[in-house]
């Protein structure tokens, strides 16, 4: 399953109300390490679809969220689960470092 693009208005459907953890990437187009993790969470979504949702958030066409939660630097990668952040990991990292530190926390 690819990565779910989320906005500030779907925000709470598409993450606080979501029946399954989901992994939101705060990300911004000029951000040159948020393109190099882009691929890894794509495949990581795939092969993780039956445990987590991967969403992508702009932070620069959706301000709300990311400064309501006090996003500061990106990539951000924060995982909810039961609608409240359970977990984040700051900084590109190699796909496999991002998929074992994801299913750690799942």
């Amino acid at each position: 399953m690819p990565t779910k693009p989320v906005t500030d208005a779907s925000f709470e459907e598409d993450v606080l109300k979501a029946d399954k953890p989901v992994l939101v990437d705060f990300w911004a187009d000029w951000c040159g390490p948020c393109k190099m993790i882009g691929p890894s969470l794509e495949e990581i979504s795939d092969e993780l679809a039956e445990k987590v949702t991967i969403a992508k958030m702009d932070i620069m066409e959706n301000p709300g969220v990311p400064g309501e939660i006090g996003v500061q630097s990106i990539p951000l990668m924060v995982l909810f689960k039961d609608g409240k952040p359970v977990a984040q990991k700051l900084g590109a990292a190699p796909k496999s470092q991002l998929k074992q530190w994801l299913e750690s926390e799942l």
